[in-house]
C-alpha cells in the first residue's frame, strides 16, 4: 500500500492500521530529512495548503507550518480573531473565499466537535483536522504512538495509561482508537468527574489510583487540565488535584520500574507533572515535539500525493 485508505484526516476513528503503518514509515524517512543540515525537501513545491486555526495554539501550529516549509509548499495563515470571522462570516465561505486562491489542502483547528467534517463535505479540499472540540487531535495521537514506537520498538503488547482531564480531551479520545488500532493495551486515571461515563464501550478499562496506574503501565500519557473547557468545577482545588492525580518524583522512584512519561503540551507544572518529572531523563516531552513536525511532514505528503493523483 502506498496511499492512505482516506481523502482527509478527519480522525484517527475513520483511518486503518494500514494508513498507520504507511504514515510511520513515511514519517521515518522525513525524520532523516530534518536531521540533515539542509532540511528542506521539494516534495512539494507545487502545492498550497492554508491553516485556519480558530482556536489558539502554539506548538500544532507551528509544528505544522513547519512541516509544511520543510516539504517546500507555499503556506498561508489565517487566525480567527484577526479576520471576518469576527464580522460574521460562515465557515463555509471563508473556506471558500480561501480556495478561490487556489489553495490545496486545508488544515484546521476549530472549538466546535465535527467542524472538520463538516467542512470536508462542503469545499473541494482535502481537509487535516489540527484539533475539532473535545473531539479528535489526528496527528497529536499519531505523533505520540510513533515516539512510543521510536523509544519500545513497537506499540503491539504495550501498557498505556490516559492520566488526567479525559472528559475534555481530544488527545485522549484520538490516542485511544490509535492505541487500541495498534494492539496496546490502554487504562485511563483520574477523577471520576472527568473520566466519561462510555469510556468503558471504547474498550479501555479504569482506574482511580495513581500509584496503581503506574505500576501496571509501560507509558503514561499525562493530560493538561483543561480548566478553559470546564464551566463547573470537577474537582475541589487545584492543589487536591495534584495531590491525588499529579505525578512527582518521589511517585515515579516509588514504582521500582522506569516508565516513560509524556504530555501533549501545554504542561501546567506542579498540577498534572512536577518540573523534576517533565525534565527527567524518562519523560519523552520534547521527542513528542520533533516527531511531530516529522508526522505531520508525513500526512501532508501522503494527501497531496493523492490531490496529484486527482
Amino acid at each position: 500500500m502506498s496511499q492512505l485508505s482516506v481523502r482527509h484526516l478527519l480522525g484517527i476513528k475513520h483511518i486503518n492500521k494500514a494508513d498507520i503503518d504507511l504514515i510511520f514509515k513515511t514519517a521515518d524517512h522525513f525524520k532523516e530529512v530534518i536531521n540533515r543540515s539542509i532540511k528542506k525537501v521539494p516534495s512539494l513545491r507545487d502545492i498550497t495548503i492554508a491553516n485556519l486555526f480558530f482556536e489558539n495554539s502554539t506548538r500544532t501550529r507551528l509544528s505544522f507550518e513547519l512541516a509544511e516549509k520543510r516539504l517546500s509548499a507555499d503556506v498561508v495563515n489565517f487566525s480567527a480573531s484577526q479576520s471576518s470571522v469576527k464580522k460574521g462570516e460562515t465557515l463555509i465561505d471563508t473556506a471558500n473565499n480561501i480556495l478561490s486562491m487556489k489553495v490545496d489542502i486545508i488544515v484546521m483547528r476549530h472549538p466546535d466537535v465535527g467542524a472538520c467534517d463538516f467542512l470536508s463535505q462542503h469545499v473541494n479540499a482535502q481537509i487535516v483536522n489540527a484539533g475539532d472540540g473535545t473531539h479528535e487531535h489526528p496527528t497529536q495521537a499519531l505523533l505520540d504512538s510513533f515516539s512510543i514506537r521510536e523509544k519500545l520498538g513497537s506499540v503491539e503488547g504495550k501498557k498505556i495509561v490516559i492520566v488526567g482531564d479525559v472528559l475534555h480531551s481530544r488527545v485522549a479520545l484520538s490516542n485511544i482508537y490509535a492505541l487500541k488500532l495498534q494492539g496496546a493495551e490502554v487504562k485511563v486515571c483520574g477523577p471520576k468527574t472527568l473520566i466519561p461515563k462510555y469510556i468503558e464501550s471504547l474498550g479501555v478499562s479504569v482506574e482511580y489510583n495513581i500509584k496503581k496506574a503506574l505500576e501496571w503501565c509501560d507509558v503514561a500519557n499525562v493530560l493538561r487540565v483543561q480548566n478553559e473547557r470546564m464551566e463547573i468545577n470537577y474537582f475541589p482545588s487545584t492543589r487536591e488535584y495534584s495531590q491525588l492525580f499529579g505525578i512527582n518524583k518521589q511517585l515515579l522512584d516509588s514504582l521500582g520500574k522506569k516508565i516513560l512519561i509524556m504530555h501533549p503540551g501545554p504542561i501546567n507544572r506542579g498540577v498534572e507533572l512536577t518540573s523534576d518529572v517533565a525534565d527527567a531523563d524518562q519523560s519523552i516531552i520534547l521527542n513528542q515535539v520533533e516527531n511531530g513536525v516529522a508526522i505531520r511532514m508525513a500526512v501532508i505528503y501522503l494527501l497531496a500525493q493523492q490531490t496529484e493523483q486527482n
